[in-house]
């Protein structure tokens, strides 16, 4: 599973980086109003963002229809009910419909022959999202897989966060270990011995900074470490 969610996204990234390049068009509908549709919504509409939320479940609709810019009901496995809301118009689609994988695949496959050129698939499984995939999903999201890598991380060591952003590649947030409190950063050797490197510093009460080779830091610090994601995970365990 580990290098089918790496490559998920390597590929993620890669999409991203050319859509930036682009124009943003701050308009997106998403499909299906459950815990991570609606959440999803949501955020996007208080980062200012124009949502059209569907789903068929007409209490949904009514539950999120005042938070979101617009909301309707319809079955978007249908491809004329896709056609009436204007599809062709549509520019980001979500498909946040996840336990309903027949319905899921339906409604990737229709928004793809609608011509909507940023399509973002929640799968539940692998199966699942190699199957949005394969029919030209262009984004996956294994939401609960990907917490749960990222908690497990979390709790099997010292780390306040962890992000891992390719193949063996991750940052992290952590207390600093004593092994680099007392001396400058460039000092203590930490990318040397460790084989990763300190990248900012945040102290009780002050804002988080840039971390520089003649940085000292303090026991209790906070601090963003990248490296592979071995040497974070080791460096992160030491006391």
């Amino acid at each position: 599973m580990g290098n089918y969610l790496h490559s998920l996204r390597r590929r993620r990234r890669e999409r991203l980086a050319a859509q930036h390049r682009e124009l943003r068009d701050e308009r997106v509908a998403v499909i299906g109003l459950g815990r991570f549709g609606s959440s999803l919504a949501h955020e996007l509409t208080r980062r200012g963002w124009d949502v059209l939320g569907i789903d068929t479940d007409a209490a949904l609709v009514q539950r999120h229809s005042e938070a979101l810019t617009h909301s309707v009901v319809a079955d978007c496995t249908d491809p004329e009910a896709l056609r009436q809301l204007g599809a062709h118009e549509i520019t980001i689609a979500v498909v946040g419909i996840g336990t309903d994988i027949e319905a899921s695949i339906l409604i990737t496959s229709n928004l793809l022959d609608a011509g909507v050129p940023n399509i973002w698939a929640k799968a539940i499984s692998q199966q699942h999202g190699r199957i949005l995939e394969r029919i030209g999903a262009h984004h996956v999201v294994l939401p609960e897989h990907e917490m749960g890598e990222r908690v497990a991380h979390l709790v099997t060591g010292q780390m306040l966060d962890f992000i891992e952003f390719d193949n063996d590649y991750a940052l992290v947030k952590a207390i600093a270990p004593d092994v680099v409190t007392g001396a400058p950063l460039g000092q203590t050797g930490v990318r040397s011995r460790y084989g990763v490197t300190v990248v900012g510093i945040k102290r009780s009460g002050r804002d988080f900074t840039y971390a520089t080779a003649e940085t000292v830091v303090e026991k209790g610090d906070i601090i963003i470490v990248t490296g592979k994601t071995r040497a974070v995970e080791a460096f992160s365990g030491l006391s």
